[in-house]
């Protein structure tokens, strides 16, 4: 895998209650896409390199959410939904990225989906004006139920437990600590992928754990499929989905049928296309994007 390059620019923000870290990519002056990452309580460089394929048609603006990578905070109080929303409002403000293409993976799709239902609903000062929801989270509660016991299943599975008793067996964690814990990583993440040999490709990532907690119980027993929610979405939109995530492909199924999106399956990806079949993402990703100039 190739190192993660530096951006060409890189700050924090000013007009939100704490600085959140941001970085551009990509030539200044092309068609900005704000990126969200997934989480929550993650951060935007899991998404590199890959991700920067794109940067050679569109300057691409991350950010890291309150809560994770360097927008850390040691303020206690907690984390929502709204939290979110209202912070992606002010950035998307701050860094001139009116009208917004927003692209989110994971998390940062549902986030997505839950600004652009507050913008149609006048709730924010910016509106979405294109939407790319790369396997997004699941858009109701028992959608994600139903993950938990997908993801659960797979990574109980035996295979995966004996690579967790090779790992444990095999003297790396004494022999090479910075080994041990990229192999880690990748065991703990089995389970989002089609191939799990794929993980090794992903650039390590850290979840902060209260902010994950904290912003899925402020959602509580959510379900964007009810009237006035992902139907209120009349933006032009793209899911893509890959076959193998333990994400329900019926809940994006479901969204796009409510948004009146286009859906693109991707064969032989889990969670991470972006790693799993890059090709295949950027293609749909660049297609969709050419075809709403």
């Amino acid at each position: 895998m190739p190192p993660i390059p530096p951006p060409r620019a890189s700050g924090f923000t000013s007009t939100t209650q704490i600085p959140l870290y941001w970085a551009v990519y990509g030539p200044d002056g092309a068609p900005r896409l704000l990126v969200l990452h997934g989480g929550p309580g993650a951060h935007h460089d899991y998404l590199l390199p890959q991700m920067l394929q794109l940067a050679d048609s569109y300057e691409l603006i991350f950010y890291d959410q309150r809560g994770g990578g360097r927008s850390k905070t040691d303020d206690r109080t907690p984390i929502t939904w709204r939290t979110h929303v209202e912070e992606l409002d002010h950035v998307i403000g701050e860094l001139r990225v009116d009208p917004a293409t927003i692209v989110g993976y994971s998390w940062g799709g549902l986030l997505a989906i839950l600004y652009a239902i507050e913008a149609a609903a006048g709730r924010t000062r910016h509106r979405p004006t294109r939407l790319v929801l790369i396997d997004p989270a699941p858009v109701t509660r028992a959608y994600r139920e139903d993950f938990e016991r997908e993801f659960l299943r797979r990574q109980s599975d035996a295979a995966v437990g004996k690579l967790r008793a090779d790992l444990a067996g095999s003297g790396l964690r004494e022999r090479d600590p910075d080994a041990y814990r990229q192999r880690a990583f990748e065991l703990s993440v089995a389970g989002y992928f089609a191939d799990p040999a794929a993980t090794h490709d992903l650039t390590p990532f850290r979840v902060t754990g209260r902010v994950q907690q904290s912003v899925w119980e402020s959602l509580g027993q959510y379900n964007l499929l009810a009237p006035g929610q992902l139907d209120s979405i009349v933006v032009p939109t793209l899911i893509v989905h890959g076959r193998q995530d333990p994400i329900p492909l019926a809940s994006s199924e479901a969204a796009a049928t409510a948004m009146g999106a286009q859906l693109v399956v991707i064969e032989d990806a889990g969670h991470v296309p972006y790693v799993e079949q890059p090709q295949a993402l950027f293609t749909a990703v660049r297609d969709f994007l050419v075809h709403q100039d």
